[in-house]
């Protein structure tokens, strides 16, 4: 066994790294709010992380089509880093100084806060490097397309990003917890999710005579009420799938029986084993339930993402960086999410762990993802930084003792 090398027991805190650069990367997150871009359409994003990696003295590597990675150190990969980079087609709605600049489209998930915390960590840990206390590499991922279903993850992993990683960890924003927190759990974090869209065709007519019709209207609420309940009967309730309708749409005029209609909306699951039973069930109970009233059923169900899980040593290493720099209060055990996230599919890939970062004011309003009004307090950049920036620390001084 290689003894663990002395220059890490001079880095009590990595605050003397991170804390100089604080009000830096509130001036980057702020320039990436003003021009958030969606799923593998983030160009400038990219070449903004590319510019300020390089300015530090680092090399970045440019994705083939969006996004960025950056190697800080030498010798083999210890530990690689996740940020998503995409916006959503959401209208801001904060007022806000630096609000978006392009319409109907907002950074509404905090993946600009994902991204500035992950340029902050690779800007430390080149300070670091620089001073001869790292001993080791460190990838830092900065991922297209999170929002976009299966997920810019796939592109990240076919372009043998993760090939040489041992372990990956990445965080995403919570705004139920207060800023100066954070949220971590073992196994499951997020759920499976898929997104369904069902085309209901008939023969319409008047509504005085139903029964000379295949009434779609009708056909489409049992779908929307029995599947549901029929996956609930099929599945271990155990596993928590859910379905949920976002969308009905079908005719124009109250009197009369529209030829054609459709639902959408997700099915999430919290079992990843699971989730693959339930997509066929889900998809043979659309078709039973449909079948009573002669309509034409065309079924478009798009795999989303498993569950991310959360490795034990994963998260102990998340929760000992935490400890380090904030004190054990910092800490809470976050519940498993119902929403689905892409860094799943490096979970599945290699080990990993996803923490939850507050970001609440303390005593303020809290928000809730995937609306136009989020606010998070850019006080969590920098105890993002600090917990990312001492775990990668950690793993490399564990890497380097075995």
């Amino acid at each position: 066994m290689v003894s663990t090398v002395n220059e890490y027991d001079n880095v009590a805190s990595v605050a003397t790294f991170t804390v100089p650069i604080n009000d830096q990367l509130i001036d980057f997150r702020r320039e990436l709010h003003r021009n958030p871009e969606l799923s593998f359409a983030e160009h400038q994003t990219t070449a903004r992380i590319i510019e300020a990696l390089s300015a530090a003295g680092l090399n970045p590597q440019k994705m083939e089509a969006t996004g960025a990675f950056v190697d800080i150190g030498e010798g083999p990969i210890r530990i690689a880093f996740r940020a998503d980079i995409d916006a959503l087609p959401v209208v801001e709605e904060t007022n806000l100084d630096y609000a978006s600049l392009i319409e109907g489209v907002a950074h509404a998930c905090g993946h600009d806060i994902h991204t500035t915390v992950m340029l902050g960590v690779a800007l430390s840990l080149g300070k670091l490097n620089d001073q001869g206390l790292l001993n080791g590499r460190v990838r830092v991922i900065f991922q297209p397309a999170e929002e976009k279903l299966p997920g810019g993850a796939l592109s990240v992993i076919e372009q043998g990003l993760l090939d040489e990683v041992p372990r990956v960890l990445a965080l995403h924003c919570d705004p139920r917890i207060d800023a100066g927190h954070i949220g971590t759990r073992i196994g499951a974090i997020t759920s499976a999710s898929d997104t369904i869209r069902i085309e209901v065709n008939g023969r319409g007519g008047h509504t005085s005579r139903p029964h000379l019709t295949e009434d779609i209207v009708f056909a489409m609420s049992q779908i929307a009420t029995q599947v549901p309940a029929v996956l609930g009967r099929k599945v271990d309730v155990r596993s928590a799938v859910s379905v949920v309708w976002g969308q009905i749409h079908a005719g124009s005029a109250p009197n009369a029986i529209p030829a054609t209609g459709y639902l959408a909306g997700t099915m999430r699951c919290l079992d990843g084993d699971i989730w693959y039973e339930a997509g066929e069930l889900l998809d043979n109970a659309v078709r039973q339930v449909a079948a009573p009233y002669g309509v034409e059923i065309k079924l478009q169900h798009t795999r989303g993402v498993p569950p991310v899980v959360n490795t034990p040593a994963e998260t102990a290493l998340i929760e000992e960086a935490a400890r380090r720099e904030f004190g054990a209060e910092a800490i809470e055990l976050t519940p498993q999410s119902m929403g689905g996230e892409d860094f799943a599919w490096m979970t599945q890939k290699v080990p990993g762990a996803m923490l939850r970062l507050g970001t609440r004011t303390p005593g303020g309003k809290t928000y809730d993802l995937h609306r136009g009004d989020y606010v998070p307090d850019e006080s969590c950049i920098g105890v993002g930084v600090r917990i990312m920036t001492a775990a990668a620390v950690q793993a490399v001084r564990e890497a380097n003792a075995k």
